[in-house]
């Protein structure tokens, strides 16, 4: 499965409370990345630059990192992804690593907000967790490249018809609670 949403939205929280649910792990490109720039591993030093003035990092990078995690045992009998795809190269890449495993997608969700609440809603966790990369030029600029980039591979995933929209709005528990039932009259 992935869940989508632009940045703020919950999707790493709720992508946790989905993975215990299903047994599967929660796949955090975004954690991978600042792993590594706290580590000071080459790809740390490569990405954080991209990160702090509000970008994405390259597709060939992130691809490669999806496809190494993909492998491990523990994401065999199925994952979450959290912050990818996000290109339509992508979803491309996605598909032929998939198909290749035997394994497709069972469900896309995607979590929607509203842009003034997902900036505050950032703005609180900047303070909270010590996040430098979260100011407000910084998310508005994710905001701007979510909408030109990741939200047009919404209509990808629908017409596959394995879309699940979901309101993200409310508290943690309303929106997992609304997740749990959307996922639930999705499954066979």
């Amino acid at each position: 499965m992935i869940i989508m949403g632009p940045p703020g939205a919950g999707k790493g929280t709720q992508a946790g409370r989905v993975a215990e649910r299903f047994g599967i792990p929660a796949i955090s490109t975004g954690d991978i990345f600042r792993s590594n720039i706290k580590n000071g591993t080459d790809l740390g030093r490569q990405v954080e630059a991209i990160l702090s003035s509000g970008g994405y990092v390259p597709d060939q990078m992130t691809n490669e990192i999806v496809r190494d995690r993909l492998a491990w045992a523990d994401a065999a009998p199925g994952f979450l992804l959290d912050g990818y795809p996000r290109t339509t190269g992508q979803v491309d890449f996605l598909d032929k690593v998939l198909a290749a495993s035997g394994h497709p997608l069972d469900g896309v969700i995607v979590l929607t907000v509203d842009e003034d609440a997902v900036v505050a809603r950032l703005h609180k966790r900047a303070e909270t967790e010590g996040r430098a990369d979260d100011t407000e030029e910084v998310i508005r600029e994710r905001q701007a490249i979510y909408r030109a980039e990741t939200a047009p591979l919404i209509a990808i995933y629908a017409e596959h018809g394995i879309l699940v929209e979901v309101d993200g709005m409310g508290t943690v528990d309303e929106v997992t609670e609304r997740l749990v039932k959307a996922l639930d009259a999705d499954r066979p």
